[in-house]
């Protein structure tokens, strides 16, 4: 029965860990599931038979059951499983170490396997848990985020360690005896030290993660404060191009007053009066720094023939410091422009409305295909994926700040395909 038991907990901690770490997802096929934990119950079946723990068991059904469980591509699945394998095992190992010195006060070969094997995984489910709580799941960083170089070290500090603790145990199973609560001192505290260092190597790794998101963000950021500078040079421009030109404008007008050409005169009018249009703002807002990043918009829309239209007016700036402007609007209308210009019709909706308490900011735009809100939001189709899909994680961080709310989801307007995104923002001092 011990060995039925013994795979159920490896196989819940694997599921767990791939899960939650690598957030890779289940099969929807309710059979190969059901395949996969028959899988792991045979091999309890035939250690329990045999009274034998075989290693290529273990290694047969621990892959074999988390190819079957998750959707991924094989080889992928078989290298995540073959970790596990390893590092799971280093601290198990730790774990029962712990459980028999501690509570037992002796080795395996002095102590037959009985109860201690549970609390033990229950030990070490407990430390991926930590692991979990403390460092991945704060951070929004998972196992497949970190690189490569962090995890050979993990590999070579779990290989050390585990060469490391045979020494230990051995030193502790032949002098324990002699130097009593010394020994279970230089046991434990190793065992302790052994998990901080993992533990710490891979807090390392999410805090050089959170360093390349903040840098590839403020990059974006940037880049995002370059184009709307250099449509500002561009408006600025034509600006001095029209101010140079107009004292030779008036000159032609003051001409044609004279020779009483009234009607060539309103036509010239009429003409410098468009060329002053293509410089002005074309939607006023209410707030001047939105103008300029909703003006840029509309011109990459205009110049990608996507239907552009602004409804509403707010009475008072924005509550938002201009880099949260920035990051909030800049990355919601640049996705709104990326999915409209593949789709037959493109077309953008800005709504701004403004109540007592809070300012609303509705952006609609159309949609080649339905979006999964829950799993699609955060991914990118783009071929460079590390420096490109955190717009939206942006934009939240941006809607939190304020303590705001958001709400995304995929609506049918007139047999339309639509994305739709409603934020929901304080006005300052409530």
């Amino acid at each position: 029965m011990i060995y039925i038991v013994d795979n159920i907990l490896n196989y819940f901690i694997y599921l767990f860990i791939i899960y939650f770490g690598f957030k890779i997802s289940p099969r929807k096929n309710r059979f190969f599931i059901g395949i996969s934990a028959m899988t792991v119950l045979l091999a309890g079946v035939f250690n329990a038979y045999f009274e034998v723990n075989s290693p290529i068991v273990y290694i047969i059904w621990s892959i074999l059951s988390i190819c079957l469980f998750f959707e991924e591509r094989l080889g992928h699945l078989i290298i995540v499983s073959a970790a596990l394998m390893y590092f799971t095992g280093i601290v198990d190992t730790f774990s029962v170490m712990l459980i028999q010195v501690v509570m037992i006060g002796g080795g395996i070969g002095s102590t037959e396997i009985a109860w201690w094997m549970e609390p033990a995984y229950l030990i070490s489910f407990l430390i991926y848990l930590l692991a979990y709580l403390r460092i991945l799941k704060k951070h929004e960083v998972y196992l497949c985020d970190i690189e490569f170089r962090y995890k050979f070290a993990l590999f070579i500090q779990g290989s050390v360690f585990q060469m490391f603790y045979n020494l230990v145990f051995v030193f502790f199973d032949e002098n324990h005896a002699r130097y009593s609560l010394d020994a279970y001192a230089v046991f434990f505290i190793s065992i302790m030290g052994a998990v901080y260092s993992v533990l710490l190597t891979l807090s390392l790794a999410v805090k050089n993660i959170l360093s390349n998101r903040q840098n590839r963000e403020l990059q974006s950021f940037m880049y995002m404060q370059k184009q709307q500078y250099d449509y500002q040079l561009q408006q600025s421009a034509a600006v001095r191009r029209f101010k140079h030109d107009l004292v030779n404008h008036i000159g032609v007008l003051r001409e044609l007053m004279n020779e009483k050409k009234t009607e060539e005169a309103k036509e010239y009018i009429d003409t410098i009066w468009n060329m002053q249009d293509e410089f002005d703002l074309k939607i006023h807002t209410g707030d001047s720094f939105l103008d300029v990043i909703v003006n840029y918009y509309l011109y990459l829309a205009a110049e990608e023939h996507i239907e552009f239209v602004v409804l509403g007016r707010l009475t008072e700036k924005m509550p938002l410091e201009m880099f949260d402007i920035t990051t909030l609007m800049g990355n919601i209308l640049q996705n709104a422009v990326e999915a409209a210009i593949k789709t037959d019709v493109p077309r953008i909706r800005v709504e701004l409305i403004e109540h007592k308490k809070e300012i609303f900011i509705v952006v609609s735009n159309s949609v080649v295909k339905r979006i999964n809100t829950k799993t699609d939001l955060f991914s990118t189709s783009k071929k460079d994926k590390e420096n490109h899909g955190f717009g939206l994680k942006n934009m939240i961080a941006a809607v939190a700040k304020y303590h705001g709310e958001y709400y995304m989801e995929f609506i049918e307007e007139n047999g339309e395909a639509l994305f739709k995104i409603s934020i929901a923002i304080p006005k300052s001092g409530d």
